[in-house]
């Protein structure tokens, strides 16, 4: 959400491209997550949901698949960080993209040789390496961009 929030203050073309394509793929990841926690719950009892200390949870979302961090804490909108200003919001998506990647990995150490689910965690923590790489793109060609319109200015343009 945030990424496809962000890209309508974007000043060109190419960097609200990077972020439509790379928010997009995000709701492909949330739904990629979701299936592995469906899958690794649904056939679960309810001695098995307390014992993985996860009774809270279900009293309060039963099976469903419910966005929250690790903490409990729930998704809101103030983790969409669109502050209005292109380069915060590519240097802020960067370092997202870092924290995911680190999360990913952190998952895959908690995993257990388990294939079905460190394969897929292993492409999503590829992903955002690549969705790092992109931003940084963008970035360049944002600061580019910027730095034109200053260059060019009138020195009657400024303030």
């Amino acid at each position: 959400m945030r990424y496809l929030s962000q890209r309508f203050g974007m000043p060109d073309e190419k960097s609200k491209a990077i972020l439509n394509d790379i928010g997009t793929e995000e709701l492909a990841h949330m739904e990629m997550v979701g299936t592995i926690v469906h899958q690794l719950t649904k056939d679960c009892t309810i001695q098995e949901i307390q014992e993985a200390g996860l009774g809270a949870y279900y009293t309060d979302h039963g099976l469903d698949v419910y966005p929250q961090a690790a903490s409990g804490m729930p998704f809101n909108a103030t983790c969409l960080a669109c502050k209005g200003d292109p380069v915060a919001n590519l240097q802020e998506n960067l370092a997202a993209e870092q924290k995911a990647r680190a999360t990913y990995e952190k998952l895959i150490d908690l995993c257990h040789d388990e294939p079905d689910v460190i394969d897929p965690l292993r492409f999503l923590r590829e992903r955002e390496v690549v969705h790092f790489q992109r931003f940084g793109e963008a970035l360049r060609g944002v600061q580019d961009k910027l730095a034109q319109r200053r260059f060019h200015m009138n020195q009657g343009d400024i303030c």
